[in-house]
């Protein structure tokens, strides 16, 4: 029987390269998004569209979906990315990429906890921006905390988790060459999700709750 894995932000980018490398394994995969791709579609055996992570009646509906699959793997993917600039801070924005980067993952995690079982994973896609050890550039105030937050969010849930046998990972992409970033990155989407898949094939119990770069690096908190 086939894997199931389901991931938020699947439409595009770094999403939608990890759908399409783990549909390539022969995973059954089930995207999560706002508006779906013609690329998602051609892949996923099942599309949850139309769902704002930020919103508690939209993730119900999403778990209502899933109800009854079971989930090996649930990446949590989707993210936003905000340029925050002391003395013209927008503590709107930042707000927004909390809602998104941060509670969201935890939130959609919640909702499906009744879908994972012993030997299921969850990956956080997070960032090293997220590092407070590794922060020597400063700037991108919401960003750097949302991220900070996750994992301090994903660490939690790799302890509340081992008990039920299930493995967390905080995942750092490495910078990619997606639109968040204007294309401006180093490596391609399918290269980060390369390194994401071993990373998370290496994922156990004994490991749970670290840090890691796609290259495989540990990271700093």
């Amino acid at each position: 029987m086939a894997h199931t894995l389901v991931i938020t932000g699947a439409n595009r980018g770094i999403g939608l390269a990890l759908a399409q490398l783990y549909h390539q394994q022969g995973w059954k995969v089930i995207g999560v998004c706002r508006q779906s791709s013609a690329e998602l579609n051609a892949i996923a055996s099942q599309v949850i569209s139309h769902i704002d992570l930020t919103s508690d009646a939209d993730v119900a509906a999403m778990a209502q979906q899933l109800q009854g699959q079971t989930i090996d793997l649930l990446i949590n993917n989707a993210g936003l990315l905000g340029d925050d600039v002391l003395g013209d801070i927008d503590f709107d924005s930042i707000r927004q990429q909390m809602e998104i980067n941060a509670y969201a993952p935890l939130r959609v995690t919640q909702a499906l906890l009744g879908n994972l079982k012993s030997g299921s994973k969850i990956g956080n896609i997070t960032s090293r921006m997220g590092s407070i050890a590794d922060n020597d550039s400063g700037g991108r105030y919401g960003y750097r905390a949302s991220k900070a937050a996750l994992n301090a969010f994903g660490k939690s849930l790799a302890q509340d988790l081992k008990p039920k046998g299930i493995a967390v990972a905080q995942l750092h992409p490495g910078w990619v060459k997606t639109r968040m970033v204007n294309f401006g990155g180093l490596i391609t989407p399918e290269q980060s999700a390369q390194g994401l898949f071993q990373l998370l094939q290496q994922l156990t119990l004994a490991n749970t709750g670290g840090f890691w770069h796609t290259n495989g690096e540990d990271l700093p908190w």
